[in-house]
């Protein structure tokens, strides 16, 4: 080590500046203990004065390393100056690299002649200063650094001598290459936010159990009744508060690296010489059932958004399941790919973001920004005339199948009466009319084969033939560029392939039991398995299209990283468009999607919600991870590695011992398809990661999946219709561990939560810029039925052996806290709705839940409050949710509460108890008429039951309120303080009720004003008559807020 008081500089000679002092130098040794020592004979040197500049080497002081030959605490003998001592020395018989500063050991032992090799550069009269120092010890820093010494080998020098790595076909080019690189790392939150949000949970819990252990020990003996009643629910809600809290101790961020994924997967190689892309393939799934609650002209633009996605298109394929078996679906499709031939080409020319074209030609914002080619405005002025065009035909193509219909028909009922005149001696006869059954037609010519617009038999939405339609064929293997063409676009240099897409229409007969999405979707699994069998399978809703068109690329970095074998899916966040703009309804739902699920990827993965999801295939068949573990213990702090489970032999019999969890065997009955069978194995090895690293366990060769992909032929395609007939899934295990599960509305959560109780893992993907969008509905009821189905789903999963109280050991505690609380919500509205109802009561009768105000209760309740308040804050802080955005979910959360959730814990009584089946419709996609105003929706009122009990809630707290206020005007001593106390309450209720009363109001309120006006009616006649029966006396108690002790 140097230091120095101006920066370097050349040591000059004595005879080049006569007229200057000598530099003083300054050597030093560092002792064992630490200490420097000081080697310089001239330590007195005076270099300050006329001749002290600033460039000089002041107080320059040379730190000796320690050298074979310079080893603290050694004796050395003096040698001659410049020699370098060649006793015996570590760095001798022992290096690997020959350097040529040792020489070789022997031979000429005359130590000037060593001198003159090693000192070759420096062949000079005037010898450096600092190539020796004062006590004759050698500088071998500075021999090194000012002769040929070399460094070894590595990627910054490479010595080429006889003990080089040259003979086994190593060079510095093999040290040049990049090294292995992960593809995802995991961000911890801060532990400035992190540990101040856990420190506080266990404050407020603390607080909690002290707050309930004083409200049990001190009842109000005035009022009994309500005291309980407020009792049962606040205990009820901390342990919900609990349930929802654990799980969010531990959230993280993830990031990807696309550059590692390329250069891994698409960057030529030994093994891949070419640069062909070894990345495994993808299945991409689109679902939709009614064409009229789900325009085909969403379904087409998200279908165009797939069709344009960044990722290799002989990787990708695409199938839409029609659950409706509609010819509008269809022939929607047919026109979607034709329009693709010219998007897809325009969208790789120009890197067009979003690739959805409603959503590209809607943008605000400059279209020109970071386009380079000159050509960019004329291209997308052809292509927005283009789409203009396309949207006509989509739009007109009812009334084209309308008017195809009746000239078919028309013909058709010619023909019989021209048959029945032949038969008839050229009469027709009058008893008998002529019937002909109102077909629905193809543009060819012939029948269509799912649902006709008349519904007969074998042409219903129950009841129809199976219908598997390749649109677009398997793509080449190598690219297929475009060129010019003056009537289109110039594509030269440009891939105009497409990514190979079919419709899928799964057959249904009467009799049979179709449920619903979920037997949709794995119709759609092993269809896909036979026509392409991509290793992974992204679901996608017919109205979430994808926003980011490396969003593949971005899940697949998980999938592909060491230990991605595990996991099972990758969920990504719902983000919505078409929101108005003060998410009245908490639409966007970030609380959930930005918080809760962020927090639950640091435990065993987010929960499955039904779109935005990419499922590795191998999971989704019933297996079990490469590598389990299990977690032992009370909170199962203990972890172990799982036990293997065996396969077991086909055997129904009673005899076979139940030994584990029914979600640990082996599936073994995927139906009697012998090509689907033989898929499963090639779709676990192709959805494995790299076996690059000696870290990568359970990988596959570099290069395997470069083998061109086989074309479809006639027998496949007989095969993909035959595994989605309706009685493929008798006798097998499809629904019930195979593929999505059967049995409830949220077949989505019930999915997800068996492969987590497999011992798989999830991970939550959130991309810089969102990976898909969709819509929401915006319109109150609509809001209320969604969210009607959900908490159905979950008094279903409650009551279900999906119960996470049955659960295996490989689940998570803390995941299993997750999951408990996802069946066990609906369950706080019998609570809510009663503790809604308790600041009326405490009104109307004059007493409160406490037997006074006194400080204890005021300062548990500020205590509560102010935390819970704290940890909101720093939840937003590490979500990244906004404060507006956790208010609308608070508001949103009652308003469902007391609704949507009190119905669904009804219907999910009666469907157990008296096993009432439940039916849900459809979401409808569509807006109000008002095409002007795109939150139209937002102000149709559509009357449900389910706004009974929120109503009733505002009412009854607003009649309560006034008969408050008016007996206590009434009353001799009005005491204003007692009514606060209660009053306090109801206007908390109504402030959360707030956006639920708005929308009643319709727009302007034009629609439901006689609502209020009887509600206002009924309030004042309620309190009138409540004065008329129960006058006040002169020491009424007023108010019901109790009475004030200090």
């Amino acid at each position: 080590m140097a230091t120095s008081g101006g920066p370097p500089k050349k040591t000059s000679s004595s005879s080049s500046a006569p007229d200057r002092p000598q530099q003083g130098v300054k050597f030093s040794r560092r002792t064992l203990s630490g200490r420097v020592v000081s080697l310089s004979r001239d330590d007195d040197l005076d270099m300050s004065g006329e001749f002290a500049g600033p460039n000089d080497y002041i107080n320059y002081t040379v730190m000796m390393p320690p050298t074979p030959d310079n080893q603290p605490g050694a004796q050395s003998a003096p040698t001659h100056l410049g020699d370098k001592p060649d006793g015996p020395s570590p760095y001798g018989p022992t290096s690997r690299f020959g350097m040529e500063s040792m020489g070789r050991r022997g031979g000429d032992e005359d130590g000037g002649g060593k001198l003159d090799r090693r000192m070759s550069v420096m062949r000079t009269n005037n010898k450096s200063m600092l190539l020796r120092s004062q006590t004759g010890d050698f500088d071998h820093n500075r021999w090194l650094f000012e002769t040929k010494g070399k460094y070894g080998i590595g990627n910054a020098f490479w010595q080429e001598d006889e003990n080089s790595y040259d003979d086994i076909g190593m060079s510095m080019s093999d040290f040049m290459d990049k090294p292995w690189k992960p593809l995802t790392r995991k961000l911890k939150i801060p532990a400035a936010i992190l540990s101040p949000y856990r420190l506080l949970v266990f404050l407020r819990l603390v607080v909690l159990i002290l707050f309930l252990t004083w409200r049990i020990q001190n009842p109000n003996e005035d009022a009994l009744w309500l005291w309980g009643m407020s009792i049962v629910c606040e205990c009820w809600f901390a342990f919900t508060w609990l349930l929802d809290i654990l799980p969010k101790m531990n959230p993280v961020n993830r990031q990807t690296d696309l550059t590692a994924l390329r250069d891994k997967f698409e960057a030529p190689s030994p093994s891949n010489p070419q640069g062909r892309s070894d990345l495994p393939g993808v299945d991409v799934f689109i679902s939709t059932a009614d064409p009229e609650k789900e325009p085909p002209l969403v379904t087409a633009n998200t279908i165009l958004s797939i069709l344009a996605v960044e990722y290799p298109v002989e990787k990708v394929s695409i199938y839409i399941s029609d659950d409706g078996g509609a010819i509008l679906t269809f022939e929607a499709m047919a026109e979607a790919v034709k329009f693709g031939e010219v998007w897809v080409p325009f969208c790789r020319k120009h890197n067009i973001e979003p690739r959805n074209p409603d959503s590209y030609f809607s943008m605000k914002t400059d279209p020109t920004k970071n386009k380079k080619r000159p050509d960019f405005v004329k291209d997308r002025r052809w292509i927005k005339r283009e789409y203009d065009e396309f949207k006509v035909r989509i739009n007109g193509l009812p009334d084209v199948i309308r008017k195809r219909c009746e000239m078919y028909n028309s013909k058709e009922n010619a023909q019989e009466k021209k048959a029945a005149r032949e038969k008839n001696g050229g009469v027709l006869p009058p008893d008998e009319p002529i019937k002909v059954t109102k077909a629905t037609w193809m543009a060819d010519g012939t029948h269509w084969p799912g649902t006709w617009y008349t519904s007969t038999a074998d042409h219903s939405k129950g009841d129809h033939a199976g219908i598997l339609q390749v649109m677009s064929k398997v793509p080449e293997h190598d690219p297929v560029m475009g060129h010019p063409d003056e009537k289109q676009l110039d594509f030269t240099g440009i891939d105009i392939r497409l990514p190979m897409f079919a419709y899928v229409s799964r057959e249904k007969r009467s009799g049979y039991d179709h449920n619903k999405k979920a037997g949709a979707m794995n119709a759609l699994v092993r269809a896909s398995a036979i026509l392409s069998n991509g290793p992974f399978i992204l679901n996608l809703d017919c109205d979430h299209y994808i926003y980011n068109s490396m969003a593949i690329r971005e899940g697949m970095c998980f999938m592909m990283d060491r230990g991605g074998d595990r996991i099972c899916y990758i969920q990504f966040p719902q983000r919505f468009e078409g929101i108005d703009p003060s998410d009245r309804y908490a639409n966007h739902n970030t609380v959930f999607f930005d918080g809760n699920m962020r927090a639950l990827d640091g435990l065993q993965g987010p929960v499955y919600v039904g779109t935005g999801c990419m499922f590795r295939r191998y999971a989704l068949y019933g297996f079990n991870p490469p590598r389990a573990n299990e977690y032992l213990g009370v909170v199962g702090q203990n972890k172990a590695k799982a036990p293997d489970i065996p396969m077991q032999p086909d055997d129904d019999s009673d005899t076979q011992p139940l030994t584990g969890h029914p979600d640990l065997t082996l599936p073994k009955k995927f139906g009697n398809s012998t090509m689907f069978a033989e898929s499963i194995p090639v779709a676990e090895f192709q959805g494995r990661p790299l076996a690059d690293h000696i870290s990568v366990k359970n990988g596959r060769p570099p290069g395997a999946l470069l083998i061109p992909r086989p074309a479809l032929d006639a027998p496949t395609v007989a095969e993909g219709i035959a595994v989605i007939s309706c009685w493929y899934e008798d006798k097998t295990e499809w629904g019930d561990r195979v593929g999505w599960i059967y049995g409830s509305v949220t077949e989505d959560v019930v999915t997800g939560y068996r492969m987590h109780n497999r011992g798989w893992r999830s991970v939550y993907c959130i991309t810089k810029r969102d990976a898909f969008r969709g819509t929401a509905p915006i319109n109150l009821t609509d809001r209320l039925h969604q969210v009607l189905r959900w908490a159905t789903g979950s008094v279903e999963i409650f009551f279900s052996r999906n119960n996470p109280l049955l659960a295996t050991r490989r689940l998570k505690f803390l995941q299993r806290v997750a999951y408990f609380n996802v069946g066990v919500y609906p369950f706080t509205s019998i609570f809510l709705v009663v503790y809604c109802f308790l600041p009326a009561l405490s009104l109307f009768s004059g007493q409160f839940i406490v037997q006074s105000l006194n400080v204890a209760f005021l300062l548990y309740l500020l205590t509560i409050t102010i935390t819970l308040t704290l940890i909101s804050l720093l939840e937003v802080k590490w979500s990244g949710i906004a404060l507006e955005e956790w208010w609308r979910n608070e508001q949103f959360w009652l308003i469902g509460g007391t609704s949507a959730h009190l119905v669904a814990v009804i219907q999910g009584l009666l469907k157990i108890i008296a096993g009432i089946e439940i039916s849900f419709k459809l979401t409808t996609k569509s807006t109000a008429e008002d095409e002007d105003d795109i939150y139209a929706d937002l102000y149709v009122v559509k009357w449900t039951s389910l706004f009974i009990m929120p109503l009733t809630i505002i009412v009854v707290n607003l009649v309560a309120m006034i008969m408050a206020f008016s007996r206590t005007i009434y009353s001799v001593i009005p005491q204003w303080n007692k009514l606060f106390g209660g009053a306090f309450f109801s206007l908390w209720v109504l402030a959360h009720m707030y956006p639920f009363a708005k929308g009643l109001m319709g727009r302007k309120g034009r629609v439901t004003t006689i609502i209020y006006v009887w509600a206002g009616l009924v309030s004042i006649t309620v309190s009138l008559l409540w004065i008329s029966i129960s006058p006040p006396s002169d020491n009424s108690t007023a108010g019901g807020g109790g009475n004030v002790s200090i």
